[in-house]
């Protein structure tokens, strides 16, 4: 069982930055693409970014040339680097683990972008 437990997410205005971290139990780590997602008020949740292994990287739309997904696999953490934060960005953020059909999750932290 892998357990992911994400931080970093609070209360901040528009145009400023945060930085989410999540951090994974388990070395598998390393092997397997991970994701952030979110899930906005009375929405669905949604792909924000994803990253290989390999450290390839993907990202919604919305979020391009804000947000920077990375990770460590040293440390087993993936970071969300979210930048020019918009009102819109208001939402619980989610990390994932894909390991084969397998998906685990974070419990979510949520991010409040509001003056």
């Amino acid at each position: 069982q892998v357990q992911l437990v994400e931080s970093g997410g609070g209360l901040v205005q528009p145009g400023e930055s945060l930085r989410l971290s999540c951090a994974a139990s388990q070395s598998i780590f390393s092997f397997y693409p991970m994701g952030w997602y979110r899930q906005r008020p009375g929405a669905q949740r949604e792909l924000v970014a994803r990253i290989t292994s390999q450290g390839m990287t993907t990202y919604d739309d919305s979020v391009k040339g804000r947000f920077t997904i990375s990770r460590d696999n040293a440390k087993y953490t993936v970071y969300l680097q979210m930048n020019s934060l918009k009102p819109e960005d208001t939402a619980v953020y989610y990390c994932n683990l894909e390991r084969g059909p397998i998906t685990y999750w974070g419990q979510g932290t949520q991010v409040t972008v509001s003056s």
